[in-house]
């Protein structure tokens, strides 16, 4: 079989030139995208930790009440809040939870249109279902290395890598619920004379809302799974304790902090799930 290796495919040399070529190119475009999450992030982690810790926590209760109706939901939300706040892991979950609303900001902006476009255009899906596998099949640790390459270390390659990783959920659900409008509600529309864009905001999009919704439920759960593999590329957060437990064989510190991550992805799991009426 010899002759099978003797010429490689040249794979990694393929893409290690084309990452060269691009830090060569798009050294401008690269900084004004650090520059612009660099002010997302630190306008979220501002709003998240200059009020006091109980009045962020009631304001995520209100929040969850407006959305879901359900003061057992909000008590829940308040609860496990404070139960954060008694294990001393308050600043970490604020800013896993910028790095979390940050993604879900930037993967829903890009997501929702491109799934709208998808869905009008069976077409143009056909050829992004390759990529979109690609994306969610690739692991994680890969999406690291060309963060490092184009934007340092720190919060910024974090958000890439889980902006890269998250993307296609909201792609796919938002296209699954456009596309998947009864004919007759469109029929009916266009028969009383709506155009395209009418179609779209008062037909399609109230019917898909529930898996656009769905979109952003999985958003911030596979957002909160890049926690600990951001905390590699030095994103603060609750992936820091983690890992620092993993170094130094830290039982107590590593189930403190995975217990936390589990209480944070629950919260938001309920605040916000939406189910079709």
């Amino acid at each position: 079989m010899n002759w099978l290796t003797e010429w490689k495919i040249p794979v990694g040399k393929s893409a290690r030139a084309a990452f060269d070529w691009l830090q060569d190119v798009g050294g401008p475009f690269f900084d004004w995208v650090s520059w612009l999450m660099e002010i997302m992030i630190a306008a979220i982690l501002w709003v998240l930790q200059s009020p006091p810790p109980l009045v962020i926590v009631f304001a995520f209760a209100a929040l969850t009440f407006a959305v879901q109706r359900n003061w057992k939901t909000a008590l829940l939300v308040v609860v496990g809040l404070l139960f954060i706040l008694n294990q001393g892991y308050w600043e970490e979950t604020t800013e896993s939870l910028t790095l979390v609303l940050s993604a879900g900001v930037v993967c829903m902006s890009i997501g929702v249109p491109i799934g709208i476009a998808a869905a009008h255009r069976p077409k143009l899906y056909t050829w992004m279902r390759p990529v979109l596998d690609l994306m969610q099949t690739l692991p994680t640790f890969v999406y690291l290395i060309p963060a490092i390459v184009f934007f340092g270390i720190g919060m910024v390659p974090g958000l890439l890598a889980t902006v890269i990783f998250v993307l296609p959920a909201p792609i796919r659900l938002t296209h699954l619920g456009i596309s998947s409008t009864p004919l007759a509600l469109i029929e009916a529309a266009q028969a009383f004379g709506a155009t395209r864009r009418q179609l779209l905001w008062k037909v399609e999009l109230p019917y898909a809302l529930p898996q656009i919704m769905t979109g952003l439920n999985q958003t911030i759960m596979l957002s909160l799974s890049m926690v600990v593999i951001a905390a590699l590329v030095g994103a603060d957060g609750l992936g820091v304790p983690v890992v620092r437990a993993l170094n130094q064989v830290n039982t107590a510190l590593g189930f403190e902090s995975g217990f936390v991550i589990v209480v944070v992805a629950i919260l938001l799991d309920r605040m916000l799930r939406v189910e079709r009426k």
